[in-house]
């Protein structure tokens, strides 16, 4: 068994970042996710401090995990007061988890100035505190708070902190960067200073305020330290802990620390992505390794030699921790960034064959125009299908019209879509109304298909946003619609542009319908290729622009 432990503060540290709140039904779930992933510690809560924590340790005995360790997170007995007889201490035990951390101040200043007592005292709180947890046969981790700080301030008192824990009968100690503003080589140089004296174990947590928790927790790591804190995604007060995602994966991919399992490094990106759906909180696009853009390709040079070799731009395979490499589409990209797109879809196209290269030229054509499709891939399949003859539409608009009435002393705005679509040779001419134009045209445009289309039944738009492109013609300006929709576990995106929001929502809304009836159809490569298409995709272009 590997000799790195990994300890996480999601539960605690984590839940303190603004706007994060998990029921006691979350923090079960979690941590049945990071045993699976396969981390040793797992820190529950403060049971001192509040009574949903209480109540997480209670309802936690029930429950069976492989490897994690439970861990119940408390401070030092008060200034005065006989450990026997502290609350916060008696708490820790009434948890009854087979570890408990400790925290205490390592700062003469905050021992002074926050504690408001004096440094033996502080001393002996240490001491007394850990040597009562010891004696009731529980592991003890001691995380020496401010301990960089108090290093710096007063390196003799910072080091007295750590012989007495040490004396105590801790297992192990953990120097933490509360504050987060310790720059990662004075990380080393301290850590290599407290190694001369003590051959306890040794752990880091960091806090992000300057950016370098991942950092500082790495090189601790190469400088000795077994034992390292974080959080999910980087979760915490302030600026955020270490984000354990990062830190586990560097792990392995750099530090070569044989400790995590080929399918406990495929779960990260899911678990990253689960944890932000409990806390509540929008998955960081930007996060390394599990963030939508950590294999994320836009520039054509960069996409031609990814294509080629991955590890000319990327330094570890996506899938190994359960992501996946994207390539976006832009004014930016080359013949590589297409052709990647048609492979997506099956197709075979050589690099310089005349369609990627007219391809490529309608795109940046549209692009010029106004659209945008890094996050409208149905729109760029449909492109694809169009501009290489591989497509055959499913309906052709023949008109619409919307009603909006609105009384002068109503409440209500009443908003009406009439639509006439040609479905084959049959003429499909019906009404819906809606709380808007966007959902009247949906509605009605639903209405008119489902009879032929039974599977749009199953299509559900997920997300609508709008953007401005020009501000200076105000409301006259061009717009840019996108549409998000879902089938199932499949999402996709469309877009449209117009100076007309209503054209540019109906262009997004009927290129989300039309991919996802396509889809669900599931075509064969052959078919779509051998499907006859009578008008081409400049041609369509015209007419949806000029419906």
């Amino acid at each position: 068994m590997s000799v790195f432990k990994v300890y996480d503060t999601t539960l605690r540290d984590g839940a303190q970042r603004e706007g994060v709140s998990f029921s006691v039904g979350d923090k079960i779930q979690i941590v049945k996710l990071l045993d699976t992933l396969g981390i040793d510690y797992i820190e529950g809560g403060w049971p001192g401090s509040n009574p949903k924590d209480m109540e997480f340790f209670t309802r936690l005995k029930d429950i069976s995990l492989r490897q994690a360790k439970i861990t119940a997170f408390g401070s030092t007995r008060r200034a005065g007061v006989d450990v026997e007889s502290d609350a916060n201490v008696l708490a820790l035990l009434g948890a009854n988890t087979p570890v408990v951390t400790v925290v205490g101040k390592s700062w003469d200043f905050h021992v002074s100035h926050a504690l408001g007592t004096t440094l033996n005292e502080n001393l002996a709180m240490i001491a007394d505190t850990i040597s009562f947890l010891k004696t009731r046969k529980l592991e003890v981790i001691y995380d020496a708070e401010h301990f960089f700080d108090g290093y710096v301030n007063n390196p003799a008192y910072a080091l007295e902190t750590i012989r007495a824990a040490v004396k105590s009968g801790a297992d192990s100690v953990v120097l933490c960067d509360t504050n987060g503003g310790t720059m990662p080589l004075d990380v080393q140089r301290i850590i290599l200073e407290v190694k001369k004296e003590f051959t306890i174990p040794l752990g880091i947590h960091a806090h992000n305020d300057c950016g370098m928790a991942i950092a500082n927790s790495i090189i601790a790591l190469q400088s000795g330290a077994t034992h390292v804190q974080g959080t999910i995604n980087g979760y915490g007060e302030r600026c955020g802990n270490a984000d354990l995602c990062g830190i586990i994966a560097n792990m392995h991919f750099k530090l070569n620390i044989d400790k995590f399992k080929p399918e406990q490094l495929k779960a990260l990106t899911r678990i990253s992505k689960v944890v932000a759906e409990l806390a509540n909180m929008i998955p960081q696009d930007g996060q390394p390794y599990v963030g939508r853009n950590a294999f994320t390709h836009k520039g054509g040079i960069h996409v031609d030699a990814v294509v080629k070799h991955s590890q000319t731009y990327e330094h570890a395979d996506p899938e190994e921790v359960g992501n996946k490499r994207r390539i976006l589409i832009s004014e930016l990209s080359g013949k590589s960034n297409i052709l990647f797109k048609v492979k997506e879809n099956d197709i075979q196209l050589i690099k310089n064959y005349p369609e990627a290269i007219k391809v490529l030229n309608v795109l940046k054509k549209m692009e010029h125009e106004g659209y945008q499709f890094e996050g409208a891939d149905g729109s760029f399949e449909l492109l694809i299908w169009k501009t290489l003859k591989t497509y055959k539409p499913l309906f052709k608009l023949e008109a619409f019209r919307l009603i909006l009435d609105k009384e002068r002393r109503g409440s209500d705005l009443y908003v009406e879509a009439t639509i006439k679509l040609k479905v084959g040779d049959r003429i499909v001419h019906t009404a819906a109304e809606g709380n808007g134009p966007v959902n009247a045209m949906d509605n009605a445009l639903r209405k008119a298909l489902e009879e032929i289309y039974p599977e749009i039944r199953t299509i559900k738009l997920v997300d609508y946003k709008v953007r401005v492109l020009d501000g200076k013609d105000g409301t006259g300006a061009k717009v840019r619609v996108l549409i998000v929709s879902q089938n199932g576990n499949k999402r996709w995106g469309t877009v449209g542009v117009s100076e007309n929001i209503i054209e540019a929502s109906w262009i997004a809304l009927v290129d989300s319908i039309e991919y996802g009836l396509l889809c669900k159809q599931n075509p064969s490569v052959d078919e779509i290729k051998n499907a006859i298409n009578e008008i081409t995709w400049e041609e369509e272009y015209i007419i949806k622009a000029n419906p």
